[in-house]
């Protein structure tokens, strides 16, 4: 219900860049009934640089119909419905955000994507860019999330330039931040969906440049600024004029170029930019040095503390004072002006898939309309299939009473009904708030109450994955404000400190396997192969993995023999030789000492061997299978995934919840090994023995004596600082004092030359060493 609530107060909503805050849409309805809209309007009102909404007086804005104005609003409405180019997933049926997206998949599930024209549903947190910028350096968060938020906002200063296209109307209109290099400009690249481009292509090029354009476009825009290392394009036939020179530019079509970045065009620089210089030499196009020094033959340069050359009335100027000169001389001109850009995108929102909460949109003659509230909350209908229609349409279309009347609510259609929205919206809508219903989760009148939201504020301590940095860590903040903006809470930014938990590692057992093996005779040569498909897989033990190619008289043993009676006929001077491998196996299926529980191994038969034949053992000399462990990442590919139940149920939830806090620092990756759980576990029953007798309680009413409260107090130190320091970081068997300036590298080698330390590690090499500078220094054997 209340998801849907705040969805609508962003459809209610627009953002007045002249206030710096969201307004109810009311407030611009009654400016363009006493003003109208002019272009002046465009950018001082909304702040969106790109859009195309028309100019009108007071009189004409009266004069437009409902579906006339609602075009007009659909411009400002922070919640609004357009069309355009979408991630869409076939296989998933359902449009996906760009970061839901990751090498041309869908990050659940890997199904391919595709890009797709259509109407959806948008969050318009562009309106709030540069505000989610500013207050970044305000939080007490990691530097890392707040970078990876700067650079995905991605602010940059330059110029919009206009080229007119030659025999046509329209003007191509490009972003750049380095205008001083336009006298370097050979050609014009345009993004494969550009708007323009059905309209330029002259008709000799169309069929291969449609052709280019329909096979590009399908790749995801992440693939396409990963992709640094392929060429492709296509001439469209068609030229623009130079700003500055009057000269024909050619238009090229390229998949190097996004949509959603700007305009969605470049103006070519292969003396100044490299992906511009690739694509001139990949397809023979100018290449002009606009910069004092460059060599241009071999790459483009990039400097921004140059001196400018070939370059008109910017020879002689540096690099900064140059684009300076040049704003100015296209402001002259009014073929452009100064901009500043963003490379932050709104948020797709509608998703063509069942689950998530219904947008309580209805449309009434083809405009949308917002549900009443005291009609909400719009629930997911009962529906035969949760798949799409056969038309392509959503599952809620599917549903018999998938209508709306504003007198009785959803029903089944009939007269004063109106067809319902059929999108549902992103995991992460509902999740941009929900911090705020934990004030106050039993309100049914508010999302939460006025006074419950003034005395909780916002989240003191918030502990979250770096995953959800430039997704559910960036829309929580834009809600955050549009709530502050429309006076719902009092805080601008949901949690002023934010700390990221480290990954539990998953620890794996890994058991070495010989393939391609061979025996060679000093008096003959016999080669015995041994591989998966034809043999018996051969298997060895560590002692012989560290040696590569053993001698075979050191293989002949009785246990050896058991399995191979043929090892006993190899002279002295034969070798043994083979290719080693490495197979994951199921961490239960070893034991705490790494050896390999070969009889239930073979009873399974090993999902990582094959499944047709028995699998013999070679073992060590106490018949063991050694296995030795790697740290990696918890997953089931490799076997080395712990489910929580089975802890639970072994040990107890607060063994579990304990042992995780000892496992390090929280912000730290750090393995998991149950083998470790044991210690924790008599850690706990030592200390409920203290306070309990045949689990009878015994606890003394007797005032503390002194020694005893000491160990309280020191007890209560210690707790408290290793909560304040989210570190409960081990026992501390060691204090020693470095210089504050020494780094953490330094300070590991000292540390680890020490005697006392070599004396507990007792010869072996530390599994790992945690620095934390100024603080602690963890030692994991």
């Amino acid at each position: 219900r209340w998801t849907q609530w705040v969805f609508l107060q962003l459809f209610d909503s627009w953002y007045n860049i002249e206030a710096k805050r969201a307004e109810p849409i009311a407030s611009l309805i009654r400016r363009f009934e006493h003003n109208g809209f002019t272009g002046i309007d465009r950018r001082r009102l909304t702040g969106d640089e790109d859009m195309e909404a028309p100019t009108f007086t007071a009189e004409e804005w009266k004069a437009f119909n409902p579906r006339e104005q609602e075009a007009v609003l659909q411009f400002f409405r922070l919640a609004y419905r357009s069309e355009a180019w979408v991630n869409w997933c076939p296989a998933l049926g359902t449009v996906l955000a760009n970061d839901e997206v990751k090498d041309g998949v869908s990050e659940r599930g890997g199904h391919p994507v595709e890009r797709k024209r259509m109407p959806h549903w948008s969050i318009r947190i562009t309106a709030y860019a540069q505000r989610l910028l500013d207050s970044l350096d305000e939080l007490d968060w990691s530097e890392s999330i707040k970078e990876a938020q700067r650079n995905w906002i991605g602010r940059s200063r330059g110029a919009l330039v206009k080229f007119p296209v030659v025999g046509h109307e329209e003007v191509i209109e490009v972003f750049t931040t380095r205008p001083d290099t336009l006298f370097g400009v050979t050609f014009v690249t345009l993004a494969p969906e550009h708007q323009l481009l059905d309209k330029l292509v002259t008709p000799e090029r169309r069929a291969e440049v449609m052709a280019y354009c329909e096979q590009a476009k399908n790749r995801s825009e992440r693939d396409r600024m990963a992709d640094v290392k392929t060429v492709s394009g296509a001439f469209t036939g068609a030229y623009v004029k130079h700003p500055f020179t009057g000269a024909d530019v050619p238009i090229w079509v390229g998949d190097y170029v996004l949509l959603g970045y700007a305009t969605g065009a470049v103006m070519a620089v292969p003396g100044g930019d490299q992906r511009d210089w690739n694509f001139a030499r990949h397809f023979n196009l100018p290449i002009i040095a606009v910069t004092e020094g460059a060599d241009i033959a071999k790459e483009a340069d990039e400097r921004k503390d140059a001196t400018l050359i070939n370059s008109g009335f910017l020879n002689g100027l540096e690099v900064p004072n140059a684009i300076t000169r040049a704003i100015q001389e296209l402001e002259t001109l009014g073929v452009g002006e100064g901009r500043i850009n963003y490379r932050l995108r709104d948020a797709a929102f509608g998703r063509q898939r069942y689950w998530g909460e219904p947008i309580p949109i209805y449309y009434e003659d083809g405009l949308p309309k917002a549900v009443k509230d005291e009609h909400l909350p719009l629930v997911l209908p009962e529906v035969d299939k949760f798949l799409p229609t056969a038309d392509g349409e959503p599952p809620l279309a599917r549903a018999a009473d998938w209508s709306y009347s504003p007198l009785h609510g959803r029903g089944a259609g009939g007269e004063g009904y109106s067809p319902l929205e059929t999108t549902t919206m992103p995991g992460w809508a509902g999740s941009s708030w929900y911090w705020l219903r934990y004030m106050d989760p039993g309100n049914t009148e508010r999302f939460a109450g006025k006074e419950a939201v003034d005395y909780w504020k916002q989240v003191d301590l918030y502990v979250g994955g770096s995953e959800h940095a430039t997704g559910h860590l960036l829309y929580v903040r834009f809600w955050t404000k549009f709530l502050f903006d429309r006076g719902f809470i009092a805080v601008e930014e949901p949690a002023q400190k934010l700390v990221n938990q480290g990954m539990i590692q998953g620890v794996s057992a890994i058991l070495p396997f010989v393939s391609n093996a061979a025996i060679s005779l000093s008096s003959e040569d016999l080669h015995l192969g041994l591989n998966r498909q034809e043999t018996p897989l051969l298997y060895v033990s560590q002692s012989i993995v560290d040696k590569g190619v053993a001698r075979a008289t050191e293989l002949v043993t009785a246990r050896y023999l058991e399995y191979w009676p043929w090892l006993a006929e190899l002279s002295s001077e034969s070798n043994f030789s083979f290719t080693l491998s490495d197979a994951h196996v199921d961490i239960e299926l070893v034991a705490a000492n790494n050896s390999l529980r070969h009889q239930e191994f073979k009873l399974r038969k090993e999902q990582s061997f094959s499944k047709d034949r028995e699998v013999d053992f070679l073992l060590d000399e106490e018949g063991r299978i050694l296995t030795r462990r790697e740290v990696e990442k918890m997953s089931k590919r490799w076997f080395n995934v712990v489910n929580p139940d089975d802890i639970i149920e072994k040990y107890g939830a607060d063994t579990l919840r304990l042992y995780e806090m000892f496992l390090g620092p929280l912000e730290q990756s750090k393995p998991w090994d149950t083998n470790g759980i044991e210690g924790t576990s008599r850690f706990l029953k030592k200390f409920w023995n203290l306070f309990f007798e045949s689990d009878i309680l015994s606890v003394s009413d007797v005032a503390a004596t002194k020694a005893e409260l000491k160990v309280l107090h020191a007890t209560l130190k210690k707790v408290t600082e290793d909560i304040e320091k989210l570190s409960f970081n081990g026992k501390t068997r060691l204090q020693l004092e470095f210089p504050m300036e020494l780094d953490a590298k330094s300070v590991e080698a000292a540390v680890l030359a020490n005697p006392e330390v070599q004396a507990r590690l007792e010869g072996k090499l530390p599994k790992k060493v945690i620095v934390v500078p100024k603080r602690i220094v963890n030692i994991v054997i």
